[in-house]
């Protein structure tokens, strides 16, 4: 996963939850998430996972936006505040504080997945109505994002 010294996340992996809140992360994750890590409201109602060194380089972003802009204070303040800096167990399992497993609706039957420099957790139920969406329009997406951002490789 690791082959140029950046850490990238990709693939999808199903997992339960136990009745105390808590998840097995994949074992290729949990390796280059490292020994701490943060885990946040994410968008589109799941949670975003970041390891250490990512969580700093966007804390840093987000430092150098105007405190003076009401948006910006309004998602400062909750993306830092729901923050929880998490270690795993010993058996690879990682607790979803229930105010984070409320947030994103998750009730027992996650999917986890790899978004380049983070990690997603999502409700089974909520990800495959999200995914279903998106795979019907990904072609439209992409032709819009890769000409916007000028990605376009022809």
């Amino acid at each position: 996963m690791e082959e140029s010294g950046e850490k990238m996340f990709l693939g999808q992996y199903e997992h339960s939850l136990d009745e105390k809140g808590r998840v097995i992360m994949p074992a290729k994750f949990r390796e280059d998430l490292g020994d701490s890590f943060v885990i946040t409201f994410g968008l589109d109602k799941c949670l975003f996972i970041y390891p250490m060194e990512e969580w700093e380089k966007l804390a840093h972003n987000l430092e150098a936006l105007p405190f003076g802009k009401k948006d910006t204070r309004a998602f400062k303040r909750t993306l830092a505040s729901r923050a929880l800096i998490s270690r795993f167990d010993q058996q690879g399992r990682v607790v979803l504080a229930k105010y984070l497993r409320d947030y994103a609706e998750i009730e027992k039957n996650v999917i986890i997945i790899g978004v380049f420099e983070r990690i997603e957790i999502w409700d089974m139920k909520k990800w495959k109505g999200y995914a279903e969406e998106t795979e019907q329009a990904y072609e439209d997406i992409a032709e819009r994002i890769y000409e916007k951002e000028g990605l376009d490789q022809e």
